[in-house]
């Protein structure tokens, strides 16, 4: 069940990062850079293209809940949830030489649906 409403959440939120990337497409690799701070990688492509990279690392932690039930003097509780996620995004942009000595975004590389 509680895959089934993180996948879900994943769906629901599908296009997020996608759309932010996109949004930078005809801008200077700098408008990324002043947003979310310098690439984590940058190399050159064999077409000519420059490929810049940002990492992030994030942990999701599903919420405790515990139920007791109680029959005369004796009581049981049950603990769910407190379960960990982690998720490693990588997300590519590509730019190609422009007339400012930079770099204007050409196109992106679309995350991963964790990483949406």
């Amino acid at each position: 069940m509680r895959k089934t409403v993180i996948g879900l959440t994943f769906l629901a939120l599908s296009g997020c990062a996608s759309d932010i990337m996109e949004s930078y497409v005809g801008k200077d690799i700098t408008a990324v850079a002043v947003k979310y701070g310098a690439p984590h990688a940058s190399f050159q492509m064999p077409d000519g293209r420059q490929a810049f990279q940002w990492r992030t690392s994030n942990t999701y932690v599903t919420p405790m809940n515990t139920t007791v039930t109680a029959y005369g003097n004796t009581a049981y509780a049950q603990t769910t949830g407190g379960q960990a996620f982690y998720s490693n995004c990588v997300y590519t942009l590509y730019g190609k030489p422009n007339k400012q000595n930079s770099f204007t975004i050409v196109g992106f590389e679309k995350p991963t649906l964790d990483c949406e």
